[in-house]
């Protein structure tokens, strides 16, 4: 990843000053076609460079970007019954307070007193106690 910072940056230098230099150069050009060699074809080449640098960049970049979403992918296998038991333990997210971190570390969620009564076990829509 650090050698990557260098290029990144003279990339961006350059794009930046790409409008300066369209401007140093529009008031001293004379009506009529470029000349042989003017802006046009240092912008097309300054793009082809840009191509190149994103291109290798992107290159470089392939095999750890494959392997970040397999691990991502694998991590969301993982938590997927975690989060389905979590929604089911908490109904309605809005019917919680925010939690508060008590000096030994705990975690309290405290349902909101204005909040309707939670599910109670045993109802036709309820889930029933989970095992954590």
């Amino acid at each position: 990843m650090r050698r990557m910072r260098a290029p990144v940056v003279l990339f961006a230098a350059l794009l930046a000053a790409l409008p300066l230099a369209a401007e140093e150069e529009a008031p001293q050009q004379a009506p009529g076609p470029a000349p042989e060699g003017g802006i046009a074809e240092g912008l097309s080449l300054l793009q082809q460079g840009a191509e190149a640098l994103l291109r290798g960049l992107r290159d470089e970049m392939d095999p750890a970007l494959d392997r970040m979403a397999g691990e991502l992918a694998e991590l969301a296998g993982r938590l997927d019954p975690v989060l389905r038991d979590l929604a089911r333990l908490i109904d309605d997210v809005t019917a919680y307070e925010a939690p508060v971190i008590l000096p030994n570390g705990d975690i309290l969620i405290r349902r909101r007193p204005d909040a309707p009564p939670p599910a109670v076990p045993g109802d036709p829509g309820a889930s029933g106690p989970i095992d954590l």
